[in-house]
This record gives structure tokens, sequence and C-alpha cells, in this order.
């Protein structure tokens, strides 16, 4: 009679040991997965994938909140526009053809008043698009881009309140991205490079020797990627552009350098964007949006690239220096040593000869 409690109890015990070992196997494992997911996404594959992840989130938030509002300059200017042609209307009802004078004069009062308001419109912003127009998704995109990599365009600009809280809130959680983005694309793309000018150093020159004891013994060198061979791959980029951006957008050679220097700089000008054109079709200047998105994406990870190449580079020379600047020295110390041993012998011998 007495057993079955203890049994009971026992059991009872069992479970919940088993219950809660299962409980914190279960969170072990989220908390390993969690850890694994923040390893990968400071990867150069998941760093990558974040950018542009974030990059689609802040297009589809800004087309939210800005594609659905409605641009009260535009109303304005609708309404001017409406309001000087019921004037002119009523002026040319009223004067007819008698009094030819007077009416010339009231005209030219109502246009020059629209000309003003459009121009003051023109000033602010207004370029005669709406909402739907402006913000599609590939200008989202390339917003979204020029905010958190700094570059700053400025051809499309948010108007309601909401869209500046969150342009604000996007580029402060969006140029860390960018900076980690930035240095773990900059070493790939060295490390990548630098291999491949290695392997092509190796191929076309032998190893330098050093004839020792009898024996030939090969002198490995450290080999470093040159800063003219970096400045070559950014200038074949920029042609690229050059030529691309040249050919739809009907640029001239230098204002397509122009922009794609202004551009890799992130110094975003504005005055030369691709897809703004009002002569384009729709379909066209949203793919020179997104063409532009990836074209400015690849080319901050190359000028990183280069950065890192031309800093190593850099390194090396000047370690390179200071072993030369050393061996100098230590060469002319030794000169003035030898040199001021020998005087003293000389001295020497001729206050003997003297005695």
């Amino acid at each position: 009679m007495d057993r079955q409690p203890v049994n009971a109890s026992y059991h009872g015990s069992m479970r919940s040991r088993d219950s809660s070992s299962t409980g914190s196997d279960a969170r072990e494992k989220i908390k390993d997965c969690f850890r694994k997911f923040v390893a990968f996404m400071f990867t150069q594959v998941g760093v990558g994938a974040l950018v542009v992840c974030y990059a689609i989130l802040g297009a589809a938030s800004f087309m939210h909140i800005e594609k659905d509002n409605p641009d009260e300059q535009l109303q304005h200017v609708r309404k001017w526009r409406q309001s000087c042609a019921e004037e002119l209307w009523n002026i040319t009802v009223a004067n007819n053809i008698f009094n030819e004078t007077s009416w010339v004069l009231k005209v030219d009062k109502v246009l020059k008043v629209f000309q003003n308001n459009i121009t003051a419109a023109v000033h602010t912003g207004y370029n005669g698009r709406s909402p739907e127009d402006i913000w599609s998704f590939p200008a989202a995109l390339m917003y979204s881009l020029s905010v958190f990599t700094m570059i700053g365009y400025g051809n499309i600009i948010p108007k309601t309140i909401w869209g500046k809280i969150v342009t604000i809130a996007y580029a402060c959680f969006g140029i860390p991205i960018y900076i980690l983005y930035f240095c773990n694309m900059g070493k790939v793309l060295a490390q990548t490079f630098k291999w491949l000018y290695i392997t092509a150093h190796e191929c076309s020159r032998r190893d330098d020797a050093v004839f020792e004891e009898g024996e030939i013994i090969p002198v490995k060198r450290k080999i470093t990627v040159p800063s003219t061979a970096c400045l070559w791959v950014i200038s074949f980029y920029i042609l690229t552009g050059t030529i691309m951006f040249g050919a739809w957008e009907k640029w001239n050679y230098l204002d397509s350098t122009y922009f794609c220097v202004i551009s890799l700089c992130k110094i975003g000008f504005g005055d030369f964007v691709p897809g703004a054109n009002i002569s384009d079709s729709a379909g066209g200047s949203h793919l020179k949006l997104v063409i532009n998105f990836i074209y400015v994406l690849l080319g901050m990870g190359l000028v990183a690239m280069c950065y890192n190449l031309m800093c190593e580079d850099v390194r090396v020379k000047v370690r390179e220096l200071k072993e030369d600047l050393k061996n100098c020295l230590d060469d002319i110390t030794l000169k003035i040593t030898v040199c001021m041993n020998d005087t003293k012998h000389f001295h020497q011998k001729q206050s003997r000869h003297v005695k």
C-alpha cells in the first residue's frame, strides 16, 4: 500500500524532468538557429542579400506612403490652369472684339499671374507628374538605394510627413548596413582579384632565385596588386557605364562619364538621372532605373575592392621604403664609423713617427 504513492511521485518527477529537458532542448535549438542566422547575415552572401532585401522593403514602404497620398501641388496647378482658362474666357466674352487694347491688357495680366504661380511651383519641385507616375517600384527602389548609400540624387523626394519620417529612420538603419556591405564586399572582391592577379603573375614570370653555397634557393616575394591595376579596373567600369547610359539617354560621352563618376563617388548632384526623360515609355524608364540600381550597387563593391587593394599596396610600399631607409642609414653609419677608425689609426701612426 505504501509503494504506490512513491512510484507515482517518482514517475511524476521523471515526467517533469523530461518536459523540462525537452523545453530546454527546444530553446537551445532556437538559439542555435538564431546564431547561425546572424552568422550567415554577416557573411558576404548574407550582407548582399540583406542590402537587396532592405532596398526592396524600403521601395515597397515608400510606394505605399507616397503613391496613395494626393499631391497638393499638382491639385493647385490644376486649379490655376482651370481658373486661368475661365478668366480668359470671361475677358473674351466681356470685351468681345470691340476693345482689343483692353482685352490684351487684361489677358496679359491673367497670364502673368498664372506664369508666376507655375514658376514658383517648379522651383519647389513640380514636374507635371502624378504620384502614381513618380513612385513606381523601380523609382522607389532607386530612391531607397540613394538614401542608404548616401548618394541622394534629389530627383525624387518625399512630400508627405510620414514619408519624411520614414526616410529618416530608413537612413539611420540603412547606412550601417551599407557600410557592412561596403567592407565585406570589398574584402571578397579584393581577395578574388588578388588571386587572379597572382595566378596570372606566376604564369607569366619565373620566381627570383639566390645562389648560396652552391645551391639555388628560390626567393618568394609578397606580390601585391599595383594601384595602376585598380585604376584600370575602375576606368573600364566607368567606360562601360559611359557607353551604356550614353546610348540609352542620348547623352554625350562627357555627360555620361560625369554621371558615372558622380554616382560612384556618392556625390549625386541629381542633374543627370537615368529614366528621367518624359519622352521615355514607362517600361523603358523602369528598366533603366533597375539597371542603374545594379550598376551603382556593383560599382560600390568595385570601389571598395580598389580601396582595399590600394591600401595594401601603399602599406607594402611604405614598409619597403622604411626598410630601404633603415639599410641606407646603416650603410651611412658604417661608412662613417670606418672612416673615423681609419682617421684615428692614421693619427696614431703619425704620433708614433713624431716620437
